[in-house]
């Protein structure tokens, strides 16, 4: 059974915004690419990183609450599947990366810039295009299994009213969401920390997995509210898990606060040369008002506005600050990977290929998105966490 009649033109409605938006920016992007494939894949490495995140912190919140199993998830765990099982669409779309890679990472392009002191020789070993291949194929194998698993066994909740399946879900989430961590945190190495190859940090990852998160969380609010006109769905919720969920956003907030001042905080107290590059493309160029813009827009506004239970309590007003997080996301990924191309080490410089990159692939998984979206219904059946409400949605 899938959604109902009731919703289905909402989300029709944006399923052909994703489909024209994607079609648009990607043509563009292509057609940009005519005058310089470097830049070209430059702008899609950035564009894919940021979609793919609503993807993996998809995944992610899924898996926390399979292992929580708290009542805010009801609403929003059909929200997060759809966006897990986008994950093959993603697979695919990482081609480009990988027929780019030498456009894209100046190790794969010129390999004697890692040098050949023998402290270097691990570096040298990983960042290898087959190897860098190799590991893709197994993160993405490792995302791909989770994400159907734990739709498979939905389904067949859905269908059979097995209470077993809560418990196999349950037991999957708990690894799988180390696995989850560990995979993404160094794909995130692979993909972005490698692009200034003699740059290191151990809290780069991380910073990458809240990232995703508060990605994934934000845009459960926006459709929650989207969907909000669905009388059974609307009925499963109380603002108790509204403000669950916007405590969720909080903390993931927070997280980053800390994971970026952390990673900082080490690499200023130990001032090595080898170590402050990074900062110094970001912060001592125009690069650097990004940054001091992040430090208000992504933490100080929406963490006194995540404070306010009055906030967190209406699906209207939690859902406009998940919208400003996604934006403010994706500046944040923005800083974070552009200055790392040696042609925008030297300042700020927004590309027309960045734009119509993030409208293309954005626009395309959304698209994608809102396919999946319509397969299931919007309230996951025979749920023995959730019967008392399960009952309201018997119609749908």
């Amino acid at each position: 059974m899938t959604v109902p009649d009731v919703v289905r033109p909402k989300i029709d409605r944006a399923q052909r915004a994703g489909i024209v938006t994607g079609a648009v920016g990607v043509l563009a992007l292509v057609g940009f690419g005519f005058r310089s494939w470097e830049q070209f894949f430059h702008s899609y490495l950035f564009a894919y990183v940021f979609a793919m995140s609503f993807a993996m912190g998809s995944l992610a919140i899924l898996q926390l609450h399979h292992m929580t199993g708290g009542r805010w998830g009801l609403p929003i765990r059909r929200i997060l599947e759809a966006g897990s099982r986008t994950i093959p669409v993603m697979t695919v779309l990482f081609i480009p990366v990988l027929l780019g890679i030498k456009k894209i990472y100046p190790w794969a392009a010129n390999p004697e810039m890692l040098g050949n002191e023998p402290v270097t020789h691990f570096r040298r070993m990983w960042l290898q295009p087959g190897f860098f291949i190799v590991r893709a194929v197994i993160y993405f194998a490792i995302w791909n299994l989770l994400a159907f698993l734990l739709n498979k066994w939905s389904a067949e909740q859905d269908r059979t009213g097995d209470v077993r399946l809560k418990e196999r879900m349950s037991s999957l989430s708990a690894p799988g969401t180390v696995l989850w961590a560990l995979s993404w945190s160094w794909a995130m190495l692979d993909w972005v920390m490698s692009l200034e190859p003699t740059w290191f940090s151990s809290i780069y990852g991380m910073i990458f997995m809240v990232i995703a998160s508060l990605a994934a969380i934000s845009f459960s609010a926006i459709m929650l509210r989207m969907l909000n006109d669905y009388q059974p769905l609307r009925e499963s919720y109380e603002p108790s898990h509204l403000n669950d969920i916007g405590n969720l956003m909080l903390t993931f907030t927070i997280l980053w606060t800390y994971m970026s001042f952390a990673q900082f905080l080490i690499i200023w107290s130990g001032n090595l040369k080898q170590e402050i590059t990074w900062y110094k493309v970001r912060a001592y160029t125009s690069w650097g008002y990004i940054g001091a813009a992040l430090l208000i827009l992504h933490f100080f506004i929406p963490f006194f506005i995540l404070l306010q239970r009055r906030v967190k309590r209406r699906v209207e007003r939690l859902s406009v600050i998940a919208a400003w997080m996604l934006v403010i996301t994706l500046v944040d990924v923005f800083w974070i990977i552009v200055p790392g191309f040696e042609n925008r080490k030297s300042g700020l410089h927004v590309s027309p290929q960045d734009i119509v990159a993030v409208v293309g692939l954005f626009g395309v998984w959304l698209a994608a998105y809102m396919i999946q979206l319509k397969k299931m219904p919007l309230l996951p059946r025979h749920d023995p966490r959730f019967e008392g409400v399960l009952e309201h949605s018997h119609g749908d």
